[in-house]
């Protein structure tokens, strides 16, 4: 492989004039990703042994949010309708969460964690939150607050 005057790499597994930047942005978002489904896998299960990974991702955004319409978790999340759901009643089935009518439209349903769901979620996650704070003790504050940043920022682009 051979480095070209402007930062880009040509050769095998560089491909041609991609920025090595955005090959390692690439390269570390797959390692995060891959390890950040499998430590929502681990806390799914840590709520109750039959959740799906997935699912973790929807209580956060329910403790975050405290009711929303299916349709909008869908696009949210940016999943049809039927995959929706499907994870919905499954948490329903385990009395995480519950459907209400919607004041503002007595059409449609809120989608909220029950007391035990709200339990249960905000047990595992503050082990979760643990994990980070041990895991990145050595870590600056400030460099935290960066990285939050950023991901914030990237993810705010992502729904674009």
């Amino acid at each position: 492989m051979h480095r070209t005057d402007t930062g880009r790499t040509d050769g095998p597994g560089g491909g041609s004039g991609v920025d090595r930047e955005f090959l390692a942005l690439e390269r570390e978002l797959a390692v995060f990703l891959r390890r950040a489904r499998a430590s929502s896998g681990e806390m799914a299960r840590q709520l109750h042994p039959d959740l799906e990974a997935s699912a973790y991702g929807l209580l956060v955004r329910l403790e975050e949010t405290g009711s929303l319409r299916a349709t909008d978790l869908a696009g949210y999340f940016g999943v049809g309708k039927a995959t929706m759901s499907r994870q919905l009643r499954a948490l329903e089935r385990l009395g995480l969460v519950v459907r209400e009518p919607d004041p503002a439209d007595g059409r449609a349903s809120l989608i909220r964690l029950t007391e035990e769901g709200l339990h249960r979620f905000r047990r595992v996650r503050d082990a979760r939150r643990e994990r980070y704070v041990a895991k990145l003790a050595g870590w600056d504050r400030a460099e935290i607050a960066e990285l939050a940043r950023l991901l914030h920022q990237l993810n705010a682009r992502a729904e674009d």
